[in-house]
């Protein structure tokens, strides 16, 4: 994190340079180009004779966290986590308390002619989220 400190008294357009260089335009390792700390999950999305497979790369959570659905030939993969601690103190006082919130939603407009929409599949194991679309 880089701190910079203002000067009131230079115009805003000077600011703007100084925002565009103190930027870490090339860091290419940099949460997926989402702003305020959220991640997008990596996608891998294959085709073959029979089907797509579309893979996400979302470990550290369950089956149940996820919510897959199709609306008008797009498929709209979604997940939002909540997670709070707390610890007390023996008068029941706070000594630390923490919560965390991420969420994240990605969409895949798939050919309307050419998916079987009934017969979509998923599996989730070892981190990895597998979504099967069989084509007609």
């Amino acid at each position: 994190m880089t701190l910079i400190k203002r000067n009131p008294n230079v115009p805003a357009f000077a600011n703007f340079f100084d925002d565009f260089l103190a930027k870490d335009m090339f860091n290419w390792n940099d949460k997926n180009f989402a702003d305020f700390g959220n991640t997008l999950p990596s996608v891998n999305v294959k085709e073959n004779q029979q089907n797509y497979d579309i893979e996400l790369a979302v470990p550290g959570m369950k089956k149940e966290d996820f919510k897959i659905s199709l609306d008008r030939n797009i498929l709209t993969i979604s997940s939002e986590q909540k997670a709070e601690t707390e610890e007390k103190d023996e008068n029941g006082k706070y000594t630390r308390r923490e919560f965390n919130y991420s969420a994240f939603s990605r969409s895949f407009t798939l050919p309307s002619q050419v998916v079987d929409a009934e017969n979509i599949a998923a599996n989730y194991a070892d981190g990895i989220l597998k979504i099967m679309i069989p084509k007609k």
